[in-house]
């Protein structure tokens, strides 16, 4: 069950923080939908939601409220981040990037500061999150605050429902700290939930028996949108209970099998690239993984294996990764050329390490890639390198004969020490 929920937490060691990015043995960058896209997705599929509406403008968001004949609205900015209300936009001081309004021309003056805005919060990062889109949604009396989840369990190699009578909060504190208030539902892939599993979810979730058809449709409902989307994770939290007795799905978030994609072309056209670090996108191109962090020496690295062990020795060395790239198991020599052109160009990076282990992708190979690359580059950080496997020592050679710079390591251990003094003396 942990495990589970370990996949789930954003905040951890650096090996739990990108170990909910792995599917197999490639790292994935999980996109993610804004949430007028998940909400429009669980309408597609009859699932209870509020009611709102997408605005581009200010005018639009006006109309909004007018066109949704409600008494008050939450005013919400589409950015990929979390923690919105209590951010902030950078331009000009605007606080929160989720209002509430009770008129048109109070929507109209958020819309004016929000769109076209960067927003900051905790999560966001200094440079904030630029706001190109408001959803104006109805606001929900809320009675009470569940969890529900489906996500694929490696240990029962099938989909497991989770559920909390605890939601709105960090479930994996309540995980923790409460056990007792965490329930999960192991589900037959080829028959789904059954009748039984699913008046057990309602009894759990604290429902009272004459209610308990309306929570099974939406578990119904969920579970479809599950298998028809190809999704990893449906996270809805909080699932509400309102004042008048509705079920409703008010947050959501959402994974999907990245080798699905042919078959999920409408949803993976949602993915936008602009809020994605430009570096990623160079890595993709070139058939590479991406994945940018806040430290100082850059991660050239293929399996995420190799990816785990050689950012926590640096962890334990006294230094933070700036980034990693996974070069796969096949990379070429123009791959490699490439890789070194992504790491380098973020002005973090103070030294580079290279862990890389010549299987398929040949030793030799490698190194001809690395020494183009640092002619190529004219590279100014200190570059240190373990290789082993096929061809190991034609690479050492290659490095030897070339004339560069390049600091030759054994082993992990010995690199990333060398990496982590040679940050250390510039």
């Amino acid at each position: 069950m942990l495990q589970s929920f370990n996949s789930l937490k954003s905040k951890r060691s650096i090996f739990k923080q990108e170990a909910n990015k792995i599917t197999g043995n490639a790292f994935k960058r999980l996109f993610n939908l804004h949430e007028y896209q998940s909400k429009m997705l669980m309408k597609k599929y009859d699932v209870s939601i509020e009611k709102f509406r997408v605005a581009d403008t200010p005018d639009e968001a006006a109309n909004a409220f007018k066109d949704l004949g409600l008494d008050k609205v939450a005013v919400k900015s589409q950015v990929h981040t979390g923690g919105r209300g209590k951010g902030h936009f950078i331009e000009n001081n605007f606080q929160g990037g989720i209002r509430f309004c009770k008129s048109a021309e109070e929507v109209k003056d958020c819309a004016k500061n929000m769109i076209g805005f960067h927003l900051r919060t905790k999560q966001s990062g200094p440079e904030g999150k630029l706001c190109k889109k408001l959803m104006i949604a109805e606001m929900k009396n809320i009675k009470r605050e569940l969890y529900f989840a489906i996500l694929l369990d490696r240990k029962t190699q099938g989909p497991v429902i989770v559920v909390s009578p605890k939601g709105g909060v960090d479930i994996e504190e309540v995980a923790e700290s409460s056990p007792q208030y965490i329930a999960k539902f192991p589900i037959d892939i080829k028959t789904g939930p059954t009748q039984k599993q699913k008046e057990e979810i309602a009894q759990f979730l604290e429902f009272p028996r004459y209610a308990w058809p309306d929570i099974i449709r939406e578990v119904d409902k969920l579970y479809n949108l599950f298998t028809k989307t190809d999704s990893t994770l449906v996270e809805i939290n909080p699932l509400v209970e309102t004042n008048e007795g509705q079920v409703v799905a008010l947050d959501a978030k959402f994974n999907f099998d990245d080798s699905a994609e042919y078959r999920q072309k409408d949803i993976f056209a949602w993915k936008d690239d602009s809020e994605t670090d430009p570096r990623e996108l160079a890595a993709k191109k070139y058939d590479l993984s991406y994945v940018p962090m806040d430290g100082n020496i850059g991660c050239m690295v293929n399996g995420a294996g190799l990816a785990m062990a050689t950012m926590d020795i640096i962890k334990l060395n006294g230094e933070n990764p700036a980034n990693f790239l996974d070069v796969g198991g096949g990379a070429e020599e123009e791959q490699i050329v490439e890789a070194f052109k992504i790491i380098s160009s973020d002005p973090q990076v103070k030294a580079i390490l290279v862990n890389i282990f010549g299987g398929i992708m040949k030793c030799d190979v490698i190194a001809k890639g690395i020494v183009n690359a640092v002619k190529i580059l004219g590279l100014k950080v200190p570059l240190v390198v373990r290789l082993e496997g096929t061809n190991v020592d034609l690479g050492k050679q290659i490095f030897k004969e070339s004339g560069l710079p390049i600091i030759p390591a054994n082993d992990l251990g010995e690199a990333a020490k060398k990496a982590c003094e040679a940050v250390r003396r510039k």
